[in-house]
């Protein structure tokens, strides 16, 4: 069933900073969100750790999110499918706040 809805997707670049000692949401610095993930940069235990703390934060499945870029570096391209960009940005201040 085609409802007409268009399900947005978009891009943002994040700064994945590992074995933090918990996931948190740092701020975004010219237009790249800094992120410490509490998982080792060891068989892709960062990338998935990324992946569930963006699902959790973003509110959006984890089928929805995708790393189009960087899957070995630090700084990652990632696909969100549900959600438009000033979404993503109120998402990530409002935990920015209550991490406070």
């Amino acid at each position: 069933m085609n409802t007409g809805m268009v399900i947005e997707k978009i891009k943002i670049w994040v700064q994945v900073h590992p074995n933090a000692r918990r996931n948190e949401v740092q701020g975004e610095k010219d237009g790249i969100w800094q992120l410490k993930i509490a998982a080792p940069p060891v068989r892709g235990r960062a990338n998935q750790e990324l992946i569930n703390f963006l699902s959790d934060v973003l509110q959006v499945s984890k089928s929805n999110l995708a790393i189009e870029k960087g899957l070995s570096r630090r700084r990652k391209l990632i696909d969100i499918r549900g959600l438009a960009q000033e979404q993503v940005k109120a998402r990530f201040n409002d935990i920015i706040r209550q991490q406070l």
